[in-house]
């Protein structure tokens, strides 16, 4: 398949590190020399510095036989007219838009998209899909990561598991045989900054981050096994009240739990404009690290502190300072993989990387044939691909043990009609099941070929 990726930014960077090592043709074209020197020197893709949306730059980068154009710059008018002039000039088959102003995303222009006016196929709003990302997060508050899968019915939980952890020390498959009517499985282990795919005989220690998947009722009990609880935050500070801050609140607002929720935000009319959209939200304005305005929004007795801002270090400032405050629990927004492992040690309990749920949204839409959903795990260290099984491919019709997964890939659920299930080793993969398998990314693109879903993209 042939690809165009307008913009070299983080976003743009990643799409390109994943398409590039499923043997793509990538072009990456960003008007930074910098930034396309950065992704033709560390990827194996072709680069072209110039503005994405000229039409003679599209041309040089080979519009005219391309499958498809991802625009992801930084500016949402770029996008949308490097969109029209794929579809225009060139007839790109499929173009996707990075979007961020809401005007742009509310439904009185919904129908925008769907004429030749303004040909995109896919529009991705990075603010919505944080949003929603921080309030999974809210949702399973003893987890530092989740997604759902399976049309809801099963749950990919990050947990870190303390000294108190009841089931440490214990192998993976004993565990299996003393909670055998628990649907869930350990599928990754992040061990001192290095994620694997755990073998049977695996322990988990203190310190541990692990994946696991559960089905979506059994949730609770398996956080029990693990030490932890789902109780649900009633209060909720949040720091920051730009787009992604803002979303969240007005969602928090409508939702049946009835939480109670402040928004600080150091900038007045972004703090104005918060105030006027919400109704039952008490918005302040100020510092969010001002430990007395902390104190005035109730600080101490806050469930869960989001760290909401457009400043990675500030929002890990204030969620340490939350912390120190007496807030339960503080989740913070981190565009940097590289602070990730500074969570820890600093007492931050849970993050969101936009980066990764951005990345993870698009390449849902990219590999659109059999595949349903795709989750990039950390700093796309690995993927969570959700797949149909079709009658040709290699896994159909073999039992789970039977079938050669690369060393990095586990299945984490199968789902049959509308029964999911934990895999064994003796679980036979049938034609029209969907299942969901945890893979490095070096064996992504081994696990694509097992499911045969590559050569169908959209």
């Amino acid at each position: 398949m042939k690809v165009i990726i307008c913009g070299a930014g983080q976003v743009g960077w990643q799409i390109a590190r994943h398409l590039s090592s499923e043997n793509n043709d990538v072009t990456v074209v960003d008007n930074n020399a910098d930034l396309v020197r950065r992704a033709t020197d560390t990827l194996d893709v072709q680069g072209l510095t110039g503005f994405a949306s000229h039409p003679d730059v599209l041309d040089r980068a080979g519009a005219r036989d391309a499958d498809m154009v991802i625009a992801a710059t930084f500016s949402d008018e770029v996008n949308m007219v490097t969109c029209q002039v794929a579809h225009s000039v060139f007839s790109v088959p499929r173009k996707i838009a990075r979007l961020r102003a809401q005007s742009y995303l509310d439904a009185i222009y919904s129908d925008l998209y769907r004429r030749d006016h303004l040909p995109i196929d896919v529009v991705i709003s990075p603010e919505k899909e944080v949003a929603e990302a921080v309030l999974n997060r809210i949702a399973s508050p003893s987890t530092f990561d989740t997604e759902s899968f399976l049309g809801g019915a099963t749950q990919l939980l990050g947990i870190a598991l303390d000294a108190d952890c009841p089931v440490l020390d214990t192998p993976l498959k004993q565990l299996s045989e003393l909670f055998s009517t628990l649907r869930a499985i350990v599928v990754g282990i992040r061990r001192e900054g290095t994620l694997f795919a755990p073998e049977p005989g695996d322990q988990m220690f203190a310190g541990d981050q692990i994946y696991v998947f559960t089905h979506t009722d059994d949730v609770a009990r398996a956080l029990e096994i693990f030490g932890k609880t789902r109780a649900l935050p009633e209060r909720v500070l949040i720091i920051g009240g730009g787009n992604v801050g803002l979303a969240v609140a007005a969602k928090l607002e409508k939702s049946a739990t009835r939480m109670r929720t402040r928004v600080i935000e150091a900038n007045r009319a972004r703090a104005e404009r918060a105030a006027d959209a919400l109704e039952r939200t008490i918005v302040l304005h100020g510092d969010g690290l001002d430990m007395d305005l902390l104190r005035e929004a109730g600080v101490e007795r806050a469930d869960v502190v989001l760290c909401l801002t457009d400043d990675d270090k500030t929002n890990m400032l204030a969620s340490v300072r939350a912390k120190s405050a007496g807030a339960k629990m503080a989740i913070s927004l981190v565009n940097d993989p590289t602070l990730v492992p500074l969570m820890t040690p600093l007492g931050i309990d849970a993050y969101v990387n936009p980066r990764s749920t951005t990345v993870s949204s698009i390449l849902r839409h990219i590999r659109h044939g059999r595949v349903r959903g795709v989750y990039s795990i950390g700093d796309a260290e690995a993927e969570i691909i959700e797949a149909q099984v079709l009658s040709t491919s290699p896994i159909s019709g073999k039992a789970i043990r039977d079938i050669d997964f690369p060393e990095g890939a586990l299945v984490g659920a199968v789902q049959r009609g509308k029964k999911v299930f934990r895999p064994t080793g003796a679980t036979r993969i049938e034609e029209g099941d969907a299942v969901v398998i945890f893979a490095m990314a070096s064996d992504v693109p081994a696990v694509e070929t097992l499911l045969q879903v590559s050569i169908d993209f959209f």
